[in-house]
């Protein structure tokens, strides 16, 4: 139909992987091949729906890092589709037409309700839009620092401002991203900024 965008539906192979840690945990995970990921047509978080090992699901990849994504298989679903970690699954994998709203972190619920001029931005931008300023906000590790980025977010927000920006979406230069190490591959690839030899997002080469 005209103005339509097409859905690519993606197909390749992956390992099913066992974390490292926690050492009990009965996920399993996959990383999807670079060439895969790139056709899923975002280097950020994206939903897709699916098939694993014909299996149907739903859930949203997340950036691996290095340029592709990894998605993360809970026991149910493994189990559903007689898997084992070690097996190579077949995939396939369509974006969703529309983005599943975020779930809302307590704090910052909190802190919109105290600021009406944010909150009315918040209900009227994107659920993609909502996801990346919860993704800027929970990817900080310090508790001080999450608390200064809500803070920031709020007073944008107020202020009209409906994307978070300057942030790696990708995790492929902040190195704020990575799937998690699996058990029998206890070194990962350095970040691929080094591997390709790119400085850091806003730094300079040396």
């Amino acid at each position: 139909m005209p103005g339509s965008t097409a859905r690519p539906t993606v197909r390749c192979k992956a390992r099913l992987l066992r974390p490292a840690e926690p050492a009990n945990a009965s996920w399993t995970f996959l990383v999807l091949p670079v060439a895969a990921s790139a056709r899923l047509g975002a280097r950020s978080m994206v939903s897709v729906e699916g098939e694993l090992a014909g299996q149907p699901f739903r859930a949203t990849l997340e950036p691996d890092g290095q340029g592709s994504h990894w998605l993360k298989v809970g026991r149910a679903l493994r189990v559903a589709a007689g898997l084992a970690a070690g097996d190579t699954v077949s995939l396939m994998l369509t974006p969703v037409a529309r983005e599943p709203e975020p779930r809302l972190p307590a704090d910052l619920r909190k802190a919109l309700s105290g600021n009406r001029a944010a909150r009315a931005t918040w209900d009227d931008i994107t659920a993609i839009a909502r996801r990346d300023w919860i993704h800027w906000i929970t990817s900080g590790k310090q508790a001080a620092t999450r608390a200064r980025r809500i803070a920031t977010a709020c007073d944008q927000l107020a202020a009209g401002k409906r994307r978070a920006c300057c942030f790696d979406r990708s995790g492929m230069y902040s190195r704020s991203m990575s799937a998690p190490v699996a058990a029998d591959q206890p070194h990962r690839d350095p970040p691929i900024q080094e591997r390709l030899q790119l400085p850091l997002a806003g730094g300079s080469r040396r």
